[in-house]
């Protein structure tokens, strides 16, 4: 089984939650951070929501390529479902990333992004 990976653009990047055993500089291709999702848990209110990024289709984004410790991927999973799925504004999605390291290696990670029939 090959290693699991995260994408973090956002909050992972700071604040992943869980401890990886490897962090690179990453870019997810066909996504791009966009102000795209209304908010009332985490900005605004039920009556007036906020604003916060997200990741949309096209373009490119960069971030943080977060590798899970083996035998930690179904623990690490399950916490980022509970923080990431909270609303049905997301979906978790498996695309290749590109680590920006001295390596360019291609790997599979799990990302989160925008749903748009949300």
């Amino acid at each position: 089984m090959s290693a699991l990976w995260v994408f973090g653009y956002g909050s992972l990047m700071w604040n992943p939650g869980f401890q990886p055993v490897e962090i690179q500089p990453a870019s997810l291709m066909g996504w791009h951070r966009s102000l795209c999702v209304y908010s009332h848990v985490h900005r605004g209110t039920p009556e007036r929501p906020g604003l916060v990024l997200g990741l949309d289709r096209g373009g490119s984004c960069r971030g943080l390529a977060l590798r899970v410790a083996e035998g930690e991927e179904d623990i690490v999973l399950d916490y980022l479902r509970k923080r990431e799925l909270v609303t049905a504004a997301y979906r978790e999605i498996r695309r290749p990333i590109r680590l920006n390291d001295r390596s360019n290696r291609i790997v599979n990670s799990v990302s989160y992004v925008v749903d748009r029939a949300h």
